[in-house]
């Protein structure tokens, strides 16, 4: 068989590989938190953190019959527990909404290896490790720093930007774009897929599904032309390796790819959109950073792990009892990142943006073997994102704090930022 006819009958039995259980698409206002949760509805979008610190106290560990049932524990301790426990919970699926992938497709998941369980995990990331090392990602240092610039210079002599559209959330589009090897005409459409995959979880099956045809046929069709015609990027190095003797199947290569574009885009445009939120609605860590700006990497780990963007989901492999819940098998367990990091017997005070805390062990990029192998990358596009917008734009305000409108779901950050540029 032919590598097009392979690619043709991928596309053919995609549907259904996975369409898997389906469940009621329930949206609406949250009646209560603790039993009712809702990481989609725009009161969470809002204000996440006193919806987290309330569960905290009286509800560590939350549950909603949404989602074909979820749970959502708050407690740094219970984050890290399950972060860290493959036997009873798999990552086979990530994206907590009404879709779940069938059993049947673990270990190796629909997008290898962030949707992979051990023993096959291993495997699959250590071949994107050499792509992402402090090393691999210096290299990428000049570009990203000469798209920051080309992004301010098209900002000049205005006095009103959106710090996100403009700015943030094109940073890491360019940067994946190139490392994945795909058309610069294309980063608009790399945004979209990014986007819709993460903002859009509780939706009907089909329509979940059409909307993954739509990123694969991209996908196959940069594979294959990749096939066609090698070159020194990540994408031809996943067609040329090997895993256990053998190349990979393309659609184990089209999952690693959407993984990377989806987690290498969103999460880190939310990163840079809120840190610029926060420091354009507080002048004296703006002033601060500005006049100091060695301080600003200890800052970028504070932005990261108070405003910390994801949150990642796991399945429940068996009906257990688990730290006073009853959890069955096949139910979501939504992994709060954010709330963990905000947990006050893990850090002190731990509500503050403290801009030189000098222990802080966030775990803003997760834990145990899916911790997020794009760390150096994020830390990277984030640090030159802030030091050349700040270089450039050292004063900057929030005029009007209710247009600021924020993303709903999994990863959380501003999606619109109007900022007025001079003091």
């Amino acid at each position: 068989m032919t590598s097009h006819e392979r690619f043709a009958e991928i596309r053919s039995g995609h549907r259904e590989r996975l369409v898997g259980a389906r469940n009621e698409v329930v949206a609406g206002p949250v009646a209560d938190w603790a039993a009712d949760f809702s990481h989609l509805e725009p009161e969470w979008a809002a204000d996440p953190y006193s919806i987290q610190a309330d569960l905290r106290r009286r509800c560590p560990i939350a549950h909603t019959h949404r989602f074909g049932g979820a749970w959502l524990p708050t407690r740094y301790e219970d984050v890290a527990a399950i972060a860290y426990d493959t036997d009873r919970f798999s990552s086979r699926a990530i994206l907590v909404g009404n879709v779940r992938p069938p059993p049947e497709l673990a270990p190796v998941g629909v997008s290898p290896p962030i949707s992979s369980d051990p023993p096959f995990h291993h495997g699959a990331r250590k071949l994107l490790l050499p792509a992402f090392t402090a090393k691999a990602v210096s290299c990428l240092e000049e570009r990203t720093r000469a798209r920051c610039h080309a992004l301010i210079d098209a900002l000049e002599d205005r006095e009103q930007v959106d710090a996100v559209v403009e700015y943030a959330q094109r940073i890491p589009t360019h940067v994946m774009a190139g490392m994945l090897g795909f058309p610069e005409e294309d980063e608009r459409l790399l945004l979209e897929f990014a986007t819709s995959s993460l903002e859009r979880a509780n939706v009907s099956a089909d329509e979940r599904s059409a909307r993954t045809q739509r990123r694969l046929d991209y996908l196959l069709a940069q594979i294959h032309d990749h096939v066609d015609n090698p070159r020194d990027d990540l994408t031809t190095r996943l067609i040329e390796a090997d895993l256990d003797g053998r190349k990979l199947d393309p659609l184990h290569i089209s999952g690693t790819l959407s993984s990377l574009m989806i987690a290498g885009i969103d999460t880190t445009w939310s990163a840079i959109g809120v840190s610029l939120w926060h420091l354009a609605r507080t002048p004296a860590d703006r002033v601060r950073l500005v006049s100091a700006p060695g301080l600003l990497v200890t800052a970028l780990e504070e932005f990261l792990r108070a405003y910390a963007p994801v949150m990642t989901g796991r399945l429940v492999k068996r009906d257990m009892r688990w730290r006073g819940v009853d959890m069955k098998a096949e139910d979501w367990v939504l992994m709060a990142f954010p709330a963990a990091n905000r947990d006050p017997r893990q850090f002190d005070r731990a509500d503050e943006i403290v801009l030189d805390r000098a222990v802080n062990r966030h775990i803003a990029f997760g834990l145990g073997i899916h911790r997020c192998i794009g760390s150096h990358l994020a830390r990277m596009e984030l640090r030159v994102a802030l030091e050349v917008w700040l270089g450039r734009i050292p004063e900057f305000t929030l005029p009007d704090l209710p247009a600021v409108a924020w993303t709903a779901g999994q990863v959380r950050g501003p999606k619109t930022l109007p900022v007025r540029i001079g003091p």
